[in-house]
C-alpha cells in the first residue's frame, strides 16, 4: 500500500511540475503555445491551468503527510540492528604495551 501510494504521490509531483511550467509567466514561460484558437480560449486555458495547479498542489500536500504519517506508524524499530555486532564476532580489547623505562635513548633537554 505504502509502495503504490509513493508511486501515486510521484507521479502528482511530475503532473504538477508540468502543468506550471506550462503556465504563462511575465517572461513567456513555456506557454501553450500556437495560437489561442484552439480548443479553448487563451483565458479558459489560464482558469484551467490555475484550477490543476491548485488541485495538484493540494493532492500533493496531503498525500505528503499521509505518507508521512504512515511511514511513522509502520512499526519499524527505531534503531537500525541488522549491522550490530555480536559479542563473539568483536575482536578483544587489548592493553597497549607499557612503553620502555630506559630513558638513556631519548637526550634531556637543558
Amino acid at each position: 500500500m505504502f509502495a503504490f501510494l509513493l508511486v501515486i504521490h510521484a507521479i502528482i509531483a511530475a503532473t504538477l511540475v508540468t502543468v506550471i511550467l506550462m503556465q504563462r509567466s511575465e517572461g513567456g514561460g513555456l506557454g501553450m503555445g500556437g495560437s489561442p484558437s484552439g480548443l479553448m480560449s487563451a483565458r479558459g486555458a489560464a482558469d484551467f491551468l490555475s484550477r490543476a495547479t491548485a488541485v495538484l498542489a493540494t493532492a500533493f500536500v496531503g498525500f505528503s503527510i499521509l505518507l508521512a504519517v504512515m511511514a511513522a506508524t509502520r512499526g519499524a524499530p527505531a534503531i537500525d540492528t541488522s549491522l550490530a555486532r555480536t559479542p563473539a564476532t568483536q575482536a578483544p580489547i587489548t592493553q597497549p604495551a607499557p612503553a620502555p623505562a630506559d630513558n638513556s635513548a631519548v637526550p634531556l633537554a637543558r
